[in-house]
């Protein structure tokens, strides 16, 4: 597999994060985090190559603040450097299921960009790696990990709805399912903070037995 050395991907992530500082730097910690965490666990899998796939996914933010362009930033950034593989998660953990287009992603790039990832998105066919980034992208925020359910619904509320909202949600949920199949587990269970960060409330000790505070 043709990508960095974590060395060389952390390097990468803190130089972007001094040319747009934000919320998705820890995002993306966040999220090779948990790539790792859920690698580690299945044999066919190497782990650090999901932690470093799943770090870089949103490396394409280095350029400022784009929606979808990200995506294409992101690829032609790490094939620049010489790591295609890299780059191709760039991509594909935007597009689960459906084919890049305007209407229906508020495409803020060019006809000819846009052009470009359909016939990229066409000639591949997507792997593990693909969907584990992907699943990791929507369970992570910058602030640690939550539930699938309510990074869609807080997406959703940030970019709205489009015409395979519906059909994109089911193959996030499919796509979850079967890695907690494949897992024997459910995938909260390997990633600390999920209660507090889905439900505003942190876990404590009270005579022996857990309770739960509420966040101030």
């Amino acid at each position: 597999m043709q990508i960095p050395t974590r060395i060389q991907a952390e390097a990468y992530l803190e130089e972007a994060a001094q040319m747009n500082p934000g919320l998705w730097v820890e995002h993306s910690r966040y999220a090779a985090k948990a790539a790792h965490a859920i690698a580690q666990r299945l044999p066919e899998m190497d782990a650090e190559a999901a932690y470093i796939l799943a770090l870089l996914h949103d490396i394409g933010r280095r350029e400022g603040m784009f929606n979808l362009l990200h995506c294409l930033h992101g690829y032609q950034f790490m094939q620049t450097e010489g790591f295609p593989d890299a780059a191709r998660v760039c991509v594909t953990h935007c597009f689960l299921s459906t084919m890049p287009n305007q209407r229906q992603l508020h495409w803020d790039g060019t006809a000819n960009e846009l052009e470009f990832l359909q016939e990229y998105m066409q000639s591949i066919t997507q792997n593990d790696y693909d969907h584990l980034v992907l699943l990791c992208d929507s369970i992570s925020t910058g602030n640690g990990y939550c539930l699938l359910e309510k990074r869609i619904v807080d997406v959703t509320l940030r970019y709205g709805l489009y015409e395979n909202s519906l059909h994109d949600w089911r193959s996030y949920i499919k796509t979850h399912t079967d890695f907690e199949s494949r897992l024997g587990c459910s995938v909260y269970a390997l990633l600390p903070g999920v209660v507090e960060n889905t439900f505003g409330f942190e876990t404590g000790e009270n005579d022996g037995r857990k309770c739960i505070q509420k966040l101030p």
